[in-house]
């Protein structure tokens, strides 16, 4: 039996974790509901629970093999937790860490590919004195 996940971070399509999902099938892109908080920690994201911030990700369908491997990617129940959110696709599981530390930074719209792009042109900028 398959489950449903909801990424947002690393294993979004052309991101470096991606591949942990193997062949499993994109059900579609979407935002969750208000209630969740996207962080930048530097290599990775986070989502907090609480707010009135939405996160753009994907929907996949797991089989119990990627399941598990995705519960060790995100060091679960250790570092992240999860718990079912609705989507149009059902209700899906969304990776989450329980508080964000003082030193996490926001990102505002809720879309980790587009800070990354972001991120990267401003510091080109920085690179030729913009």
């Amino acid at each position: 039996m398959s489950q449903r996940v909801f990424v947002y971070g690393s294993l979004r399509r052309g991101e470096y974790n991606h591949s942990v999902l193997g062949d499993s099938p994109l059900l579609g892109p979407c935002r969750s509901a208000p209630g969740y908080q996207l962080y930048d920690l530097g290599p990775y994201p986070a989502v907090v629970r609480g707010g009135q911030g939405r996160v753009l990700g994907e929907v996949y369908a797991v089989d119990r093999t990627v399941f598990a491997a995705l519960d060790r990617l995100e060091g679960y129940p250790e570092f992240y937790d999860r718990q079912l959110m609705a989507t149009p696709y059902g209700e899906a599981w969304i990776y989450f860490a329980r508080d964000a530390a003082a030193d996490w930074v926001p990102v505002p719209e809720g879309d980790w590919a587009a800070w990354l792009r972001a991120r990267a042109e401003s510091a080109r900028n920085l690179e030729v004195g913009e």
